[in-house]
């Protein structure tokens, strides 16, 4: 049930070549744009760009390509209104199974944002995956959502998870020291996981891989039944029903704010360019 007194953007196209993401003056990178006019986080907005959503003066958009004032923006044929910037929102959502954060059009179920009907646009703070539930931030604050998510600076994330079969000492010792994915050609980070019964767990991550439990389950030969996420950072699921969110704000808002003091809102890759632009 939903505690609406607490506290989308569904003519896929083939993208061209990206042009620098020289922005030039008054122009800014049109992820980042999208993000502070509180559309979409920029990895949503990429995947828009992608899929040919977004339009710039009635153009398909580019992947890279910066917008500048007076430019007319659309995103899924909705024009975005260049008014003052939306205040602040950032809402702890306890998401049921079977809801999705994104909208892209594969995904045949209920979406997050269309679920929860805010009477603002606001968007997830990363993702969880459609039979997964738990904490979920949802805002309308790019520059949070980046800071937060990017595994550079590695914020902890805690999840309950229950398999299909007992929890063993050597199945801990193996994902706390990292588990090589050979569908992801990657190895997780090492990670701090504790037994909570015969078939349940505790793990948390500082990154946050393509299905990175399910997939760290099955490398060790079970599989999940339950996943919920129950901490991001010092905010915590708690008791919040499910299906409900509430607003956070005061303390737990501000120490949300120090704890995120010097983390960088870019990706390693937009870092390296930057110190080269830089000359550093």
């Amino acid at each position: 049930m939903r505690d609406n007194n607490q506290g989308s953007f569904p003519s896929p196209r083939t993208s061209g070549t990206s042009p620098k993401a020289a922005s030039g003056p008054g122009g800014e990178r049109l992820n980042k744009w999208l993000g502070r006019m509180g559309i979409c986080s920029r990895r949503e907005a990429d995947r828009l760009i992608r899929e040919g959503k977004v339009y710039i003066d009635g153009q398909p958009a580019l992947m890279g390509q910066p917008v500048y004032p007076g430019q007319r923006v659309e995103v899924d044929g909705r024009s975005v209104d260049r008014g003052e910037k939306p205040q602040p929102v950032l809402l702890a959502v306890n998401k049921p199974r079977g809801i999705v954060c994104t909208t892209s059009d594969k995904d045949r179920a209920e979406n997050i944002v269309d679920f929860l009907r805010y009477p603002e646009r606001i968007y997830p703070v990363g993702r969880l995956d459609k039979e997964s539930q738990g904490l979920l931030l949802m805002t309308n604050q790019g520059d949070l959502v980046n800071k937060i998510m990017r595994a550079g600076n590695a914020h902890e994330k805690e999840y309950h998870v229950t398999i299909d079969r007992r929890v063993t000492r050597q199945m801990l010792d193996r994902m706390a020291a990292g588990i090589y994915l050979e569908e992801l050609g990657e190895t997780t980070r090492p990670c701090r996981v504790q037994r909570l019964g015969e078939r349940e767990f505790s793990i948390i991550l500082t990154q946050g891989l393509n299905r990175q439990i399910r997939r760290m389950c099955e490398a060790c030969g079970c599989r999940v039944r339950r996943l919920v996420r129950v901490r991001i950072m010092n905010i915590l699921l708690g008791g919040l029903e499910e299906g409900s969110f509430r607003p956070v704000t005061g303390e737990e808002y501000q120490e949300l704010m120090r704890l995120l003091k010097g983390s960088s809102g870019l990706s390693v890759k937009e870092r390296t360019e930057r110190n080269k632009q830089n000359g550093k």
